[in-house]
């Protein structure tokens, strides 16, 4: 085991004369308390080491000593359900209310084991060979043969109970050495996970919120940005994607953003009801908290932990959402840490590798084909602060180079109680027209067109009330305050979605679906009616609209029938709004 002594040390960072070999990425230990760091830079017999543990105390002439092997974390299925830190280090369950100087990995638990195997089966790489299944959950998770190993099944033990870090399965490799199995095992956090191959996906992560699902869908294995200022909800938004979309798994990151904002995920999250599964959420969530008053270089390996942590629940087959909160603080992260080792700074005083660190966060989402020949995904939620809501500084737009989906948080509709606040014509989606298909499978084959037809009109009125501020809005041609009334229509009865409301906070497709056309049919009738002489402030004081505006917040998913009902009370009350048609007598005819 290499060692060396601490030279000269500022913050985090620390140069040290090494007395033997040592590797880049290599995790080591400092001092007495053991602190975990990592190798960052090689010069002679000088290394210098990123610790992600508080620093205080550490002097010159202090002994590290390296592991041997690069930075990384145990995966394994007590990974669900738990609360970590950035290194994956149990928050929970401990003794004191504070983190400890050189914490190490939670104890390993116990689970049900039962083999998939038996002894001369070949197992290759990435191929499961149990199930673990804990005594306080029903949930069951496969336990995989990790990458670069394979054999042939000498042993396997018999059913039962077993510590997750326990052999269980023994191989023979093909050059004759002898291999033992746990139900988990190591993974250095910087390198990617293995796959088959990436494959093309032409379905979105259903989110369940109809701004974002209906509007600006994210592909399943995409890559989405939540950029906002102060204030705009990005945290809001970010727990309420966890809790409502269609993922197997969710991996929740906490990176940098204040204690108290985490408080509330970490006291709310527990107690929470899946709606899939009739569990608790946490069955299928893990939470990564790195608050801001944590060292700093953790919270720039947060990152890459939580994303190894997907990968892992991605290779057994499983759909996961990954949300980081936010990579505006990893940034930072990345700046104050940049600055201890005396590079020079780049744009905004960011490093000017910048760029390519969150080119290889957000490559790592994917659909795959897994080594177990299954198919999983990672989509990647990363929201950004930044400063002053200002779209233009590095984070923000060296990250619009690499996301599909690009979902802007307006300060504005905030401020006026509009949730989500994502601004139509600054967000966008790429993937957006591969989607079809997807839509006319759920019943909405009118979808595209529809969206179209909704950001015209949301365009058509930001230009309007330009024009309005000026020269006022009863001045304008009835036309026009018709695309007016109809663009607040779409706002109200479609956009705006309550995180508070027990019926509302998760919308399905099928009810995004009847949504849509019913505010679409609303808009026809309109027309339909301006053309015949009626005049805007009549359609605005129809009963149906009071109905249209509510639907969201009274009509479940369960209950779509009574959509038919409001588009049949639509119908009838524009009926009689039209003026007749005159039919000529029989002395004219």
């Amino acid at each position: 085991m290499s060692r060396a002594t601490i030279r000269a040390i500022a913050g985090p960072v620390l140069r040290a004369r090494a007395t033997g070999p040592f590797a880049m990425r290599e995790a080591v230990r400092v001092g007495p308390q053991a602190l975990l760091g990592e190798v960052v830079r090689l010069h002679d017999d000088e290394i210098v080491v990123q610790v992600y543990e508080d620093t205080t105390g550490l002097r010159p002439g202090v002994e590290l000593e390296g592991d041997g092997l690069p930075l990384s974390i145990r995966l394994g299925p007590g990974l669900l359900g738990h609360i970590f830190d950035g290194l994956l280090r149990p928050l929970a369950g401990q003794d004191s209310a504070f983190v400890a100087a050189g914490m190490h990995r939670a104890a390993p638990r116990e689970f049900d084991f039962t083999p998939r195997v038996k002894a001369g089966d070949v197992l290759h790489a990435g191929q499961v060979f149990g199930d673990a299944r804990a005594s306080d959950s029903g949930r069951s998770q496969a336990c995989l043969v990790p990458p670069a190993r394979a054999g042939v099944v000498q042993r396997v033990v018999t059913p039962g109970r077993y510590d997750e870090a326990q052999e269980v399965c023994w191989l023979r490799a093909e050059g004759g050495q002898d291999l033992a199995l746990s139900m988990g095992h190591e993974w250095p956090v910087r390198t990617p996970r293995p796959a088959r191959q990436r494959l093309p996906t032409a379905a979105p992560l259903v989110t369940g919120q109809r701004v974002l699902d209906s509007l600006f869908p994210v592909a399943l294995g995409g890559k989405a940005a939540i950029p906002g200022g102060f204030g705009t909800g990005k945290t809001v938004l970010l727990e309420a994607l966890a809790k409502g979309c269609r993922a197997d798994v969710i991996v929740y990151l906490g990176c940098g953003e204040r204690g108290n904002e985490l408080a509330g995920v970490l006291e709310e999250f527990p107690e929470l009801t899946d709606p899939k599964t009739g569990g608790a959420l946490m069955e299928r969530t893990v939470i990564i908290a790195n608050t801001s008053n944590m060292p700093v270089a953790a919270r720039e390996a947060s990152i890459y932990s939580a994303v190894t942590v997907a990968e892992y629940f991605r290779d057994q087959g499983l759909d996961v959402a990954l949300m980081a909160d936010s990579t505006s603080r990893w940034a930072e992260a990345l700046r104050e840490v940049s600055g201890r080792f005396g590079e020079l700074p780049g744009e905004g005083g960011y490093p000017a590798y910048l760029a390519s660190r969150l080119a290889d966060f957000y490559e790592r989402a994917a659909v795959v084909e897994t080594l177990g020949a299954g198919r999983g995904s990672v989509t990647l939620i990363g929201a950004i602060s930044p400063p002053s809501g200002d779209f233009s500084e590095p984070v923000t737009s060296h990250t619009k180079r690499y996301v599909r989906a690009f979902w802007a948080l307006d300060a504005k509709r905030a401020q006026a109680r509009f949730y989500p606040a994502v601004h139509p014509l600054q967000s966008y989606a790429e993937d957006a027209r591969i989607f079809a298909p997807w839509w006319a499978g759920e019943g909405n084959d009118e979808w595209l067109a529809l969206r179209k037809r909704f950001l015209t009109l949301l365009d058509e009125q930001a230009r309007l009330e330009r024009m309005a501020r000026i020269i006022g809005k009863d001045a304008l041609p009835l036309r026009q305050q018709l695309s007016l009334f109809c663009a607040e229509l779409i706002n109200d009865a479609f956009l705006r979605q309550s995180a508070f409301s027990e019926i509302d906070r998760v919308c399905s497709p099928q009810r995004q679906g009847a949504m849509m056309r019913l505010v679409a049919k609303f808009i026809d009738h309109a027309e339909a009616a301006l053309a015949a002489g009626v005049h805007p402030e009549q359609l605005a004081s129809l009963a149906s609209v009071r109905g249209l505006q509510r639907m969201g917040e009274e009509i479940g998913d369960a209950e779509l029938a009574r959509m038919a009902e409001l588009e049949a009370q639509l119908d009838r009350e524009f009926a009689a709004l039209m003026p007749p048609v005159e039919v000529p007598d029989a002395a004219e005819r």
